[in-house]
């Protein structure tokens, strides 16, 4: 990935990553939604490369307008953070899906292949290779729901290191904002110690006023 100079080029890299990241979530939710046949694996692979990609350029863009950038500069960051977190969220659902949708496949033959080694023995003299072979299919049911449980994990722990790395972003935000306020405050104070010398120049004014009127009532 080339490395941007300017804040026009962080755009340019991180539109140009979102829409690559459109069109494999796209294939990423048909294959979902069909049977996989292993084809995840390069596609998952590919998905989570643009989204570090993705997150890098983020980060390049927050250190941008921790430096200095204009109210339009943040609005656009927060527009690209917020796709970020809406596509992983979203790829992190889908593998889980995938993965559970995997895992009750894999269950499901495995109980097939247990009721034909039962109906096998019940039919047969309980050979030592049957018995074997039912252990085996024993085994493989542990291991698919460990790969699943796994799986899991992984894709939780994938969302908490995303949802870090927001909250990091918004402490930035945070601080840059903080930054500023001397100058809101300083503005504020102005603006308060004007309404007050008004106030007082009214309050003045009324005096007089009242006062002149009543010398007027006196020397009638």
């Amino acid at each position: 990935m080339d490395i941007p100079s300017s804040w026009d080029d962080l755009r340019k890299q991180a539109r140009k990553i979102e829409a690559q990241l459109d069109e494999q979530m796209h294939s990423y939710r048909r294959l979902v939604s069909t049977k996989s046949d292993g084809e995840e694996s390069d596609l998952e692979a590919g998905i989570d490369l643009l989204l570090r990609q993705l997150q890098q350029v983020n980060t390049q863009m927050q250190a941008w307008v921790s430096s200095g950038g204009s109210e339009m500069v943040s609005h656009t960051l927060t527009r690209h953070q917020e796709i970020l977190q809406d596509l992983t969220q979203e790829f992190h659902r889908h593998r889980s899906s995938l993965r559970a949708k995997q895992e009750r496949a894999s269950l499901l033959e495995d109980f097939k292949e247990f009721d034909r080694t039962r109906l096998d023995l019940e039919a047969g003299d309980g050979s030592t290779e049957q018995a074997l072979l039912k252990e085996h299919v024993g085994i493989n049911r542990n291991t698919a729901q460990m790969d699943g449980v796994i799986s899991q994990a992984q894709a939780t722990l994938g969302t908490l290191v995303f949802q870090r790395s927001t909250f990091g972003g918004i402490n930035s935000k945070l601080s840059n904002v903080t930054s500023r306020l001397p100058t809101v405050n300083t503005i504020l104070s102005a603006i308060k110690r004007k309404k007050s010398m008004d106030t007082i120049i009214l309050s003045l004014v009324a005096a007089v006023c009242t006062f002149l009127i009543f010398i007027y009532w006196l020397s009638k």
